[in-house]
């Protein structure tokens, strides 16, 4: 990838260079990750033995997707209950997401740490929890959800590189990167250190193949696009949906879903201007009703609208984009690389209909950093 830039406003740089620093960044994340290890045991291990351990992962918009790919990972690795709970509803109705009282570790992502939400949803479970902790995973240093935990009896705040604080307005190293920190954090087992080399690895030859065939698929300039996964992927798939559709300014409609769950409705959606995505499941299993959904979609729009997305060839047909270099790993751990296929998409679409990817909305009717939004006290919640 090389930097452009876009008469109609901020144009292309920071998204660009945000985009193609990530392999970099996942190569620091493992690094530090390892680094680290002793102090966030001493934090997270006597909170993840705990058998009636509660563990709810939240965020807003694509922060919540990070925990909406890591829940069920974070499930089979933990071998108990992970949920992934928006912060947006969390703070709507916190007695739904905290309708017991019992020890609960609450996981926030959050790029700035200053949406409103984000620190409220901390509080509330604070109010509402007698036993609660926190792990903050953030980008930004100065947002007040880092400044608030930082060095709070209860929380264990985690930075990550000051890179993937992104400027452009769409969050992708600041994802990528908060997901697979969170994935090392929790995990029981220690950081393989050949992980970061080989997911950056991974990742630089991703970047190459992707980029011409993506400029190809949004020079057909799709009205619609489809994003499907199955488990890990059902939470990329919306990150994915989320990215096209930000970076468009709503041009292009952008819809997502499982595999199993687009044929309940969401299927009607489908016509002839309409292009589908799979991303395609490394678990055996799964992977099945992936390709099931990918034959259906080959009839139904034709192949040259369906592309799968896989790290592995295996049955599927000429004119998939499989990545290499991920083989053995599961869904979460290769979702970081899978992902550059829906930003790519996102900012090629982006400048095709005219837009500067850094500033999609120059008159300001949606904010890289959230506003306009009320926090609301909790009747009867700390005398409220």
């Amino acid at each position: 990838m090389t930097a452009t830039t876009h008469a109609t406003g901020t144009g292309s740089r920071h998204t660009e260079r945000e985009i193609a620093q990530q392999p970099a960044l996942w190569r620091e994340v493992v690094e530090h990750a390892a680094a680290t290890r002793a102090a966030t045991e001493a934090f997270l291990r006597p909170l993840l033995d705990q058998p009636d351990l509660r563990i709810v992962l939240t965020g807003a918009g694509t922060s919540a997707f990070v925990g909406e790919v890591l829940a069920p990972a974070l499930a089979r690795r933990l071998g108990s209950g992970v949920q992934a709970v928006a912060s947006t509803d969390l703070v709507a109705d916190p007695r739904g997401a905290f309708a017991d009282d019992r020890p609960t570790l609450l996981v926030s992502f959050a790029r700035s740490g200053d949406s409103p939400e984000s620190l409220a949803a901390t509080r509330l479970a604070d109010q509402l929890l007698t036993r609660c902790h926190h792990l903050v995973v953030t980008c930004n240093p100065q947002g007040r959800l880092h400044r608030t935990h930082a060095g709070a009896e209860r929380s264990l705040t985690v930075l990550m590189p000051p890179a993937a604080d992104d400027q452009g307005f769409a969050m992708t190293s600041s994802f990528t990167c908060m997901l697979l920190a969170a994935l090392l954090l929790l995990d029981r087992a220690d950081p393989d250190p050949a992980l970061g080399r080989r997911l950056g690895d991974a990742g630089q030859r991703a970047l190459a193949v992707l980029d011409p065939l993506v400029r190809q698929r949004a020079e057909a300039r799709p009205g619609r696009v489809f994003y499907l996964g199955s488990g890990p992927l059902t939470g990329l798939a919306r990150e994915s949906a989320l990215k096209l559709l930000e970076l468009t300014a709503g041009r292009v409609v952008a819809y997502h879903d499982s595999p199993l769950g687009f044929r309940h409705g969401p299927k009607a959606a489908l016509d002839q201007d309409t292009l589908a995505l799979v991303y395609v499941s490394s678990d055996p299993h799964t992977r099945r009703y992936d390709l099931d959904v990918v034959r259906e979609l080959h009839a139904a729009v034709g192949p040259e609208r369906v592309v799968a997305i896989s790290t592995s060839g295996d049955g599927l047909s000429p004119g998939a984009w499989v990545l290499e270099g991920l083989e053995g790993l599961d869904d979460a751990a290769s979702a970081p690389v899978l992902v550059l296929a829906a930003q790519l998409l996102g900012l090629r679409a982006s400048l095709v209909h005219g837009l500067a990817p850094d500033d999609p909305f120059p008159s300001g009717e949606v904010n890289r950093v959230v506003q306009g939004v009320t926090i609301h006290p909790l009747p009867g919640a700390d005398g409220a």
